[in-house]
């Protein structure tokens, strides 16, 4: 493995990955992340007002944002947790075993910047390694900003700016 930098980011290193045609591919390896870790949880839920009164008053959640009422968005201080009410054509046919409710994931970035400069490194080698983009980096209403990808099981993941988590900082307690 030798060491590259890429667009500036010393966070890149340069690696090629041997194929199973005995080719090799070349690749960048994030060797530190660009994001502050996973900080942020999208769940599609069957019954919000239940759900939104389970993350209150069980888990201590407090409601940070509700652009409709379709939607809430909470935070316990150094996350964020959506709630999204699915349609009403799912919840009929709904059944607990065998679907599962989660939305997406994601990433805390720092700055709208951190998040074009993730997608730059992310987009030229997702599909050789099973994931995809699936949606391209965009301003969001609440001030957030973001792009969304999948990995090689069709997971979502955020990578996301938002105003108010991305300029915590989680240090250890003395």
């Amino acid at each position: 493995m030798s060491w590259f930098p890429v667009d500036g980011l010393q966070s890149l290193s340069l690696v090629y990955v041997l194929q199973s045609d005995h080719s090799l591919t070349r690749c960048y390896r994030m060797t530190s992340p660009l994001h502050r870790g996973l900080r942020h949880l999208a769940l599609r839920v069957t019954n919000l007002p239940r759900s939104r009164q389970f993350y209150e008053q069980l888990l201590g959640f407090k409601s940070v944002w509700e652009p409709d009422p379709e939607n809430i968005y909470f935070s316990s201080g150094v996350d964020n947790l959506a709630l999204h009410q699915i349609s009403n054509t799912e919840l009929n046919s709904y059944d607990s075993s065998k679907t599962q409710l989660l939305d997406h994931m994601g990433v805390i970035l720092d700055s709208p910047q951190t998040v074009d400069q993730l997608y730059r490194h992310i987009a030229p080698n997702i599909e050789t390694m099973g994931g995809r983009i699936t949606k391209e980096p965009k301003q969001h209403r609440d001030g957030s900003y973001s792009f969304y990808f999948a990995d090689p099981d069709g997971n979502l993941i955020q990578a996301l700016y938002e105003p108010t988590i991305s300029q915590l900082r989680i240090s250890p307690e003395s």
